[in-house]
């Protein structure tokens, strides 16, 4: 199961009834964080969510409404007597640019560790889920991300059993271990079946609309976008700022065939999102407009 939460859905500046961008995900005892803007630790406690158990906190990029809530958020985690290491990922420039930040977070008692991005893509594993990241094309350097959490076949007991494979390895090589024995090896392929649908969830803000976000995006569960505005009239902003509208974001859910989309980010002028759903659902008829605390448990298939 993958839990997915959106902690604030508002972009330039936090509203009193909605946070700066921010999402988290938790899987299999990993918490991932996308982007800390102001107001993020405010957002997690109404959750109910705990910022202590976070094992990775990813940025699209360096504006203040995406990262501004990162000192806090070290200071939080400090006094809750974290020590495990914390692993940041983000564009080139991020060890740099949180090591300013630190200036008034100066001393913490576990160690950061820093991935910094280079390229038009880039692959991390973290073992029982891998972070994806892609450049999309805003004003400054900037990434998408997306979760994926993949899924080996079925264990076939028959296979096992007619290769003469002891029973006492079949749960390491279900696990995907290869196993060196005297006489022969013995490799996950000879007892697995084909891979099953795994899980995965595609997240961009900040962003034009660009062929990166459809190509990475393609067959997510969840693909969570920026819609920073619903008028018409904004539509020549949203080019000029490298901002997107909801029926741009819509389209490239139609595109990716995705199987649903959330929208965020919005314009602080933005009111009720709701308002502009009507038309969005006609491109992509599985598109809600999030909103701060909105969350959703990602199941298997099968």
């Amino acid at each position: 199961m993958l839990d997915i939460c959106l902690l604030g859905t508002g972009g330039m500046m936090p509203l009193p009834y909605r946070w700066l961008t921010s999402m988290m995900a938790r899987y299999n005892g990993k918490s991932i964080l996308i982007d800390c803007g102001e107001g993020t630790q405010i957002a997690m406690k109404e959750k109910g969510w705990s910022p202590k158990p976070i094992d990775v906190i990813c940025f699209t990029h360096f504006h203040a409404d995406h990262i501004s809530g990162l000192p806090g958020m070290f200071l939080t985690m400090g006094n809750a007597e974290r020590t495990e290491p914390l692993l940041l990922i983000g564009p080139k420039g991020l060890e740099r640019i949180v090591t300013a930040l630190r200036t008034i977070a100066p001393e913490l008692p576990f160690e950061l560790k820093f991935i910094e991005l280079n390229g038009p893509e880039q692959e991390i594993d973290l073992g029982d889920m891998k972070i994806k990241a892609f450049r999309v094309n805003h004003n400054v350097t900037c990434y998408g991300y997306s979760l994926i959490v993949e899924r080996t076949g079925m264990f076939d007991v028959e296979r096992a059993k007619a290769q003469n494979i002891e029973q006492k390895y079949w749960n390491r090589l279900q696990k995907g271990e290869v196993i060196e024995l005297e006489d022969r090896v013995l490799t996950p392929d000879m007892v697995l079946g084909p891979p099953r649908k795994g899980l995965k969830v595609t997240y961009t803000t900040d962003t034009r609309p660009c062929e990166s976000i459809v190509k990475n995006a393609e067959g997510a569960d969840l693909f969570i976008c920026e819609g920073m505005y619903g008028d018409d009239e904004k539509a020549v902003k949203a080019k000029e700022n490298k901002h997107m509208t909801f029926y741009e974001a819509a389209d490239l859910a139609k595109r990716s065939d995705v199987g649903a989309m959330w929208l965020t980010h919005y314009s602080p002028s933005l009111v009720r999102a709701e308002d502009y759903m009507g038309r969005v659902r006609k491109i992509f008829p599985r598109a809600e407009a999030g909103k701060d605390g909105k969350t959703i448990e990602l199941r298997f298939e099968d």
